[in-house]
């Protein structure tokens, strides 16, 4: 049984480790989805918008960044809170996203599970209005 039904959670990651990790992680707290892809992120997003709150994305994948996908997604559903999951640390991209307000802020790999279920239920409480 999932701890908090009422929250859902994107994850896109383009190896399927890392999504097979986060999900074993976190899929008995919240509603996990996960996409291999930034494309089938968005497409995920167009189904499910009214129902995810927070949408954590790698930062490198083929095509597009995770910035990239974010500021894509961001355009269409602002109302979400959004976070980069990164292996190499911050970068210029990341602080400018922080500082753009596209992103709350960033991880790293690997992650500390407790910090981004902190990250999850905080953002829950401060949901934004439609």
């Amino acid at each position: 049984m999932v701890q908090h039904p009422e929250i859902t959670v994107l994850y896109v990651d383009d190896e399927k480790d890392n999504l097979f990790v986060f999900k074993a992680n976190f899929n008995r707290k919240f509603e996990v989805i996960t996409t291999l892809s930034p494309e089938d992120a968005l497409k995920e997003l167009d189904l499910h918008h009214k129902d995810i709150i927070v949408v954590i994305s790698d930062m490198r994948m083929p095509v597009m960044n995770g910035v990239e996908f974010i500021k894509k997604a961001r355009a269409k559903y602002e109302n979400i809170f959004y976070y980069i999951l990164t292996g190499y640390g911050h970068n210029d991209e990341i602080d400018q996203a922080i500082s753009d307000n596209i992103i709350e802020s960033y991880f790293t790999k690997p992650f500390d599970a407790q910090e981004i279920e902190k990250v999850i239920l905080d953002a829950t409480n401060r949901l934004r209005p439609n």
